[in-house]
């Protein structure tokens, strides 16, 4: 199991008021999220106290989304993967979101992106088996009014970049 941080855009969004501090804070718990204020205070070189404040401002801000823990799919028998690109017509934002609501309820869904360009929607599943891969697909998504086309492409390997650093040209503090 892997502890991870989830970093979105900065105080404003888009990185604005984040400091080299911050990003510092930031870089550190993407590395490793289960470290104490203490720890992270030492490997920062700032006092816990100023550190605990700074954290929490980070979090309450939205820049530090949420700590969470990655499992490995295999191991807990969800060991296919696929993208799945679909098209939904008409397009409209209630389509869009009902789409969207409807996967999102899928226990094997675990991402959606609402896409723009000749895809509306790439979904990330993660089954047992090529067999569920199939049921998913013909008995659920494939049954859904708005679905016009998909097309399935089965993950091999997947890998990921696990510390993002913070926009350089952001704002400071």
């Amino acid at each position: 199991m892997r502890w991870l941080v989830v970093a979105r855009g900065g105080l404003g969004g888009n990185g604005v008021g984040v400091d080299e501090r911050d990003r510092s804070i930031i870089r550190e718990l993407q590395a490793d999220a289960r470290l104490t204020n203490r720890q992270l205070a030492a490997r920062i070189g700032l006092a816990p106290s100023s550190t605990l404040v700074r954290t929490r401002a980070l979090e309450q801000s939205g820049t530090i989304a949420g700590y969470h823990a990655e499992v490995d799919l295999t191991r807990i028998g969800r060991g296919v993967q696929a993208l799945i690109a679909f098209q939904v017509r008409p397009l409209s934002r209630e389509v869009i979101r009902a789409f969207e609501a409807f996967a999102l309820q899928q226990p094997e869904v675990l991402s959606v992106f609402v896409l723009g360009g000749g895809d509306d929607f790439l979904v990330h599943v993660a089954v047992a088996s090529v067999e569920d891969m199939h049921a998913l697909m013909m008995d659920r998504f494939g049954k859904r009014k708005e679905v016009v086309g998909f097309r399935t492409s089965i993950v091999y390997d997947h890998t990921r970049r696990w510390e993002v650093e913070p926009n350089g040209e952001a704002g400071t503090r």
